[in-house]
C-alpha cells in the first residue's frame, strides 16, 4: 500500500465520541503525510528502527488536553543517527509533544545559513519534549546545542530526558536574540550525566543548560524559565554546568554531585537559586543584581558561594561582567568546603584583548567591587574560611 494507505489506523474513541488517530511511519514521506492531516489528539508512531538523514518541520497544531503526539514506538529502540545539518525535527505549532525518541552518534554540524540541531521548538507554544534519550552525540562547531527553545514562543517543556555521554556540546539552549524571546519555558526532571572537558579553544561552550547568550546587550531580557528537579553528575564540560544569561529566572531543586562546573548567574537579574543539592565539585557563582539565594544545602566544594567583581553596576550600565549586588543570600548550609562564601572574586582581573570591547563598550578592568548583598541565617561547617571578604 502507498501513500497515507501504508498508515496504520488505530480510532480511539472520547466520551463526546469524537475519534483521534493514530499513525503509524517509517520513511519522511509517510511521516508528512500524516502531519499533513492531523488533529488534536491524533498521534504520530515512529516504529521501531534506525533512523538517519531526515529534516522535518513540524507545524501541528493540537488543543489543550489534547495535544498532538509523535512518539516512538518502543522507547529506545527508534534511533536517529548520523550527520546533521539543520534540525531533525523543527516544532513551529502548539500543543505538539514529542515523547520517546533515542538521539545517538549524531554528528551536528554548523554552516554559515544553518545549523545541525537535533530537535529545535521555533516560536512553539505549549509544545513538549519528554521522555527522549539524547547520547554518545558528537558536536562539530563551537557553541552549539542539541536541543534549542528558540523565538518568540511561549510555555514549552523538556521533561524526563537522558542527556547522557554527548560530546563537545551545549545540551539544551534558551535561545535569545534582540528580536525574539522565549517565555516560560519549562525545564525538569532530566538527567544530564558523564559529560566530558570539551575539547574548544578556551573550554568554553559546555553547558549543559544555557539560558541566554549575550550577558552584555541581552542579560536583561526576561525569559521566566524554571530549571528545576534535573540532575547533574559527572558533568565536567567547562566552568558553567547551568550559565544563565538573561534575567527572571528560577533554578529550584536541581541536584549536582561531582561537576567540575558551578551554578552560574553570568549575566541577568533578578534570578531565584532555591533549595537545590551541590556534592563535590563547584557551587554557585553570582554577577549581576537582585537575584535570591534561599535554602541550598552544599558540600564538599572548593567554595560554596561567589560573588563577583564586576567592571560595571547595575541594570543599565554596560559591562562584561556586572558587579553582584542587592542579592539575598539566606538559609544556605555549606559544609566540608574550603571556603563557604567569597565575597569579591576576581578582584582586579584585567581582560584587555579577551573581548571586542567595540561590541561591548565596557572597560576591561573588573574593580567594581560587590555591594548591598544581604546574608542572612546561612549555617557554614566543617569549613576552612566561612566568609572571606575580598571586597575592600
Amino acid at each position: 500500500m502507498k501513500g497515507l494507505m501504508a498508515l496504520v489506523f488505530c480510532l480511539l474513541f472520547t466520551g463526546a465520541g469524537l475519534t483521534a488517530k493514530i499513525y503509524k511511519v517509517r520513511s519522511p514521506d509517510e511521516f508528512k503525510k500524516a502531519v499533513a492531516v492531523v488533529v488534536a489528539g491524533d498521534e504520530i508512531v515512529m516504529v521501531n528502527g534506525n533512523y538517519s538523514g531526515w529534516a522535518l518541520t513540524v507545524n501541528t497544531n493540537g488543543l489543550p488536553g489534547k495535544p498532538i503526539v509523535i512518539r516512538g514506538e518502543t522507547s529506545g529502540k527508534v534511533v536517529f543517527s548520523g550527520d546533521v545539518s539543520q534540525p531533525v525535527f523543527q516544532l513551529t505549532g502548539s500543543y505538539t509533544e514529542i515523547s520517546g525518541l533515542t538521539f545517538s552518534g549524531c554528528n551536528v554540524f554548523k554552516a554559515a545559513e544553518r545549523r545541525g540541531v537535533l530537535i529545535e521548538l521555533e516560536a512553539s507554544r505549549y509544545c513538549r519534549v519528554t521522555g527522549c534519550i539524547f547520547t554518545g552525540n558528537v558536536v562539530k562547531a563551537q557553541f552549539t546545542p542539541i536541543v534549542v527553545i528558540s523565538g518568540k514562543g511561549e510555555h514549552n517543556r523538556v521533561d524526563h530526558c537522558s542527556f547522557n555521554g554527548n560530546i563537545d556540546n551545549q545540551e539544551l539552549q534558551v535561545k535569545v536574540t534582540a528580536d525574539a524571546v522565549p517565555v516560560y519555558t519549562l525545564i525538569d526532571h532530566n538527567v544530564f550525566a558523564d559529560k566530558k572537558k570539551i575539547a574548544w579553544k578556551g573550554a568554553n561552550g559546555g553547558e549543559c543548560v544555557q539560558v541566554g547568550q549575550d550577558p552584555v546587550l541581552l542579560g536583561v531580557k526576561y525569559t521566566y524559565t524554571v530549571v528545576r528537579d534535573n540532575r547533574f553528575i559527572r558533568c565536567d564540560g567547562e566552568s558553567e554546568v547551568i550559565s544563565n544569561k538573561s534575567s527572571g529566572n528560577g533554578y529550584v531543586s536541581n541536584y549536582f554531585e561531582d561537576c567540575r562546573g558551578e551554578l552560574v548567574m553570568r549575566g541577568g537579574h533578578d534570578c531565584l537559586i532555591d533549595s537545590n543539592t551541590f556534592k563535590g565539585g563547584g557551587g554557585i557563582r553570582l554577577n549581576g543584581t537582585h537575584h535570591s539565594i534561599t535554602n541550598n544545602t552544599i558540600s564538599g566544594v572548593r567554595t560554596g558561594i561567589r560573588l563577583m567583581y564586576g567592571m560595571a553596576k547595575g541594570k543599565t550600565d554596560i559591562g562584561f561582567y556586572i558587579a553582584a549586588s542587592d542579592c539575598l543570600i539566606k538559609n544556605n548550609r555549606i559544609s566540608n568546603a574550603g571556603t563557604g562564601i567569597l565575597i569579591g572574586d576576581n578582584k582586579n582581573a584585567n581582560w584587555a584583548g579577551k573581548f571586542d570591547t567595540s561590541r561591548y563598550p565596557s572597560p576591561t578592568m573588573q574593580n567594581v567591587a560587590p555591594f548591598d548583598n544581604e546574608l542572612l541565617d546561612n549555617v557554614i561547617t566543617d569549613t576552612k574560611v566561612p566568609v572571606l571578604h575580598n571586597e575592600n
